[in-house]
């Protein structure tokens, strides 16, 4: 065989050709809730609300106030586009984190000041 034949292992899509297929068929919607809900997990991990024996170990609010910062933003911003029925669970969880952070928190943030609130508004 010479080199300029091509083998069939020549056609074979590169790994990044394959992740960019497989992912160029799925719709945003879905991508962004899958985003959203490795942010509220990741979130609620460093909220302190893990369970198990390592749980307070993994609470860091500094982080958990970068999490649900871009969470707020994402679920803002993607509102429009995802609609009421997909936005409605992604606003409550992130509420629900927000309290759990105000709780948490030992020096409470003024009103509008908590981690989100710029998107979001004051949660009480």
């Amino acid at each position: 065989m010479t080199s300029d034949q091509n083998t069939p292992e020549d056609h074979l899509p590169s790994p990044a050709e394959a992740q960019a297929r497989d992912i160029a068929e799925v719709p945003a919607v879905e991508l962004i809730n899958t985003v959203a809900v490795h942010l509220m997990s990741a979130a609620a991990v460093k909220t302190g609300l893990a369970e198990g024996p390592d749980a307070a170990e993994l609470k860091d609010l500094d982080e958990a106030r970068k999490l649900i910062t871009a969470l707020a933003g994402l679920v803002t911003a993607a509102a429009p586009e995802v609609g009421s029925t997909h936005a409605a669970p992604l606003r409550d969880g992130l509420r629900s984190l927000q309290l759990a952070f105000r709780e948490e928190s030992l020096v409470p943030d003024a009103p509008g000041q908590g981690p989100g609130e710029k998107w979001t508004g004051p949660v009480n």
